[in-house]
């Protein structure tokens, strides 16, 4: 796969990174490049999550956490063995070569594609609950709810899909910090002004709904993609564990505070967004569910370009590379589409992108590249990246499974 191409992924991945030029970003600046990498869509999931495994699955959001942290430490202690790392992939090329390099790509673009179809999910769900009698008819066919906000929404952002230079959508997405801080406010308003309060129980435990869990939990820390680049665009990488403690640490509250307060104001009733739970014809709950929508919208086309860039970079096509640019994102849009319409379950495919993918890329490889990476790691290391292989690994499988057996009977 072609360098250049698989650069893209960071530094268009979801996460605009701001510089000064010739300097790099200050502390405070890649603290919000590292929040906002973390910012995502998980959020209105984390309350079903917890109601999957109970209240004792906090301590697995909280160890999730400190895994991750831990695993994108590593990854900034492989690229300080080389100036010439710069990206993830580099990392894996540093380690395993060329092989290396191809897999983990394969695995980045992969949890793109799947983040993308989240998206169409997310938005056909929601705006089916804000207007659920939306209809058209075309010709003799009737396209009714979900289906046709998905087809909707769809042909809204394929337009900016065809954009050479994302940088002002950049901007925009970045206020995926902002919309985390709105929602979870909105979702308290309706607990404690709207009438539904926060009464709820829940259950200690739930052996069934672990895995589930754990896989949205790890759905929810996947930034690990842009990590590599957050950290070379600092002014001084050295402050860069500062940064990934802060962005863990601020984001874990986020994430335990909508879990707790969902899981009390509606227990074992959630649904796998939380903004379907919410009552409507109150202004709090269209101010949840406006601003979950509006992020998918701004980032989707961040999320399929560097998929569409790196197959355009395989082809030898030279003259009608434009029209085949947009023959390429145009495709990419309604596979899009046709797998949110085939497989509309937003909680089972958050699981499998979480367990299959998610594990992958911010657990797995961030450990085995560190091993291969760094000759002498201590006994210590060694013992404790071993006990979270086999976590990982017991995850990503039993995960994987379950979320495709779900699917399937869904189906």
């Amino acid at each position: 796969m072609e360098s250049s191409s698989v650069e893209r992924i960071e530094s268009q991945n979801q996460i605009p990174q701001i510089l000064e030029p010739s300097k790099g970003t200050s502390f405070f600046r890649t603290c919000f490049n590292g929040i906002n990498a973390l910012s995502g869509i998980g959020i209105i999931s984390v309350p079903y999550a917890l109601s999957e495994g109970g209240w004792l699955c906090m301590m697995i959001l909280f160890l999730v956490a400190i895994i991750s942290c831990y695993t994108g430490l590593l990854l900034q202690k492989c690229m300080s063995v080389s100036p010439s790392i710069k990206t993830y992939p580099d990392i894996g090329e540093f380690a395993f070569g060329n092989k290396g390099r191809i897999l983990i790509s394969i695995f980045l673009y992969l949890e793109l594609y799947f983040v993308a179809i989240e998206f169409l999910i997310l938005e056909g769900d929601n705006l089916h609950k804000l207007f659920p009698n939306a209809k058209i008819h075309v010709g003799c066919l009737k396209i009714v709810g979900r289906e046709f906000f998905v087809f909707l929404v769809a042909i809204i952002i394929l337009p900016t899909t065809w954009l050479r230079s994302l940088g002002l959508l950049a901007y925009v997405s970045a206020g995926g910090v902002l919309a985390s801080v709105v929602l979870v406010c909105s979702v308290f308003w309706v607990g404690a002004v709207d009438g539904i309060g926060f009464e709820e129980k829940g259950v200690i435990w739930r052996w069934n709904g672990l895995i589930n869990a754990i896989s949205m939990f790890t759905f929810c820390y996947c930034g690990h993609a842009v990590f590599p680049t957050i950290c070379n665009s600092m002014k001084d990488r050295s402050q860069f564990p500062k940064v990934l403690f802060v962005c863990f640490i601020l984001s874990t509250m986020t994430y335990g505070s909508m879990a707790t307060m969902g899981y009390i104001m509606y227990g074992q009733n959630l649904m796998s967004q939380i903004t379907l739970n919410l009552p409507k014809g109150k202004i709090s709950s269209k101010i949840a569910i406006y601003t979950t929508l509006i992020n998918p919208i701004t980032k989707y086309a961040l999320v399929v370009s560097p998929i569409a860039t790196a197959i355009e970079d395989k082809l030898p096509l030279r003259q009608s590379k434009f029209i085949v640019s947009y023959f390429i994102r145009t495709f990419l849009v309604i596979s899009t589409v046709i797998v949110a319409l085939v497989v509309p379950f937003f909680g089972y495919v958050m699981t499998f992108t979480g367990a299959l993918l998610g594990v992958t890329v911010s657990i797995l490889l961030p450990c085995f590249c560190y091993l291969k990476i760094v000759k002498t790691p201590s006994y210590l290391e060694v013992v404790f990246i071993g006990v979270i292989l086999v976590f990982g690994s017991s995850v990503s499988i039993s995960g994987t499974y379950i979320s495709l057996k779900n699917i399937i009977s869904h189906v």
